[in-house]
């Protein structure tokens, strides 16, 4: 079997930063088996696999880290959104509806950047069961809890952008991985970094549904409802956030760095 896959950077407008990701448009069917096996051959944070259905503009998408499938990832179906309009799956100024194991989500080209429509992931604040005062060294003024994943807010973007993380001592004390967060500097309204050692990503250079459940901690926060946020890690990404109810709207620009044929 021979199928097409591309590099895609997201959130970023140049090459070589942002968060890359895999995505395959299936003309063929795909096992999941297989498909788990391509996102190990292709050893990114996660590849996108996008499949045709019988209803124009709507698609099944799926995410695998090289080690597993996962739930929700925004930078691999911004990625995929992306490259469907360079490939001709779809067209500017159409929506892309995407049936995931997270729902619905919609994704259409404003101007020269993608909005994507994800759902808001509730946060409950608390306190983490081992980095309840401190993270590498650096202070936890406050944290939440999420879905498999902890938010630990530092007291500031400097303490996001030099923390150096034990991944080791992560993966131990963490489901799926931890969020740390600041407000942000240079323009910014917040900053962040991810860390999954647990699902096969030591750290994601940008993390889509990361920000979903950010809007949500920023917002009982600091009553905002539209956020600038910087990733701060070593690639570095960025996006603009928007809380409508319950949904988040991320925006964000993609450039595609590559395109070959698997054989298998």
């Amino acid at each position: 079997m021979k199928i097409s896959i591309a590099t895609v950077d997201s959130f970023t407008n140049k090459a070589f930063s942002g968060n890359p990701a895999g995505v395959v448009l299936m003309e063929d069917e795909l096992s999941s088996d297989q498909m788990q096996s391509i996102a190990m051959e292709m050893n990114l944070s996660e590849t996108a696999f996008v499949q045709r259905t019988e209803k124009p503009d709507y698609f099944n998408l799926r995410w695998f880290t090289p080690t597993l499938e996962i739930d929700l990832c925004g930078h691999a179906t911004l990625a995929s959104a992306f490259w469907m309009l360079k490939s001709g799956w779809s067209e500017e100024g159409r929506s892309m509806h995407f049936s995931t194991l997270s729902g619905e989500l919609i994704v259409k080209s404003i101007g020269d950047h993608l909005e994507m429509n994800f759902p808001l992931i509730p946060t409950t604040r608390g306190i983490h069961p081992h980095f309840s005062d401190s993270f590498m060294g650096k202070e936890v003024v406050s944290s939440a809890e999420l879905k498999k994943n902890w938010i630990l807010e530092l007291n500031s973007a400097d303490d996001v952008k030099e923390c150096e993380p034990d991944f080791m001592e992560i993966a131990k004390h963490s489901e799926e991985g931890i969020i740390i967060t600041s407000k942000g500097t240079d323009g910014y309204d917040i900053c962040s970094r991810f860390f999954g050692p647990n699902v096969g990503v030591p750290e994601d250079p940008v993390t889509g549904f990361a920000h979903c459940a950010l809007m949500d901690y920023w917002n009982k926060r600091t009553g905002k409802s539209m956020l600038k946020a910087y990733q701060a890690s070593k690639r570095g990404g960025e996006m603009e956030i928007e809380k409508l109810e319950d949904r988040v709207l991320i925006r964000g620009n993609a450039v595609a760095v590559m395109q070959g044929i698997m054989e298998f």
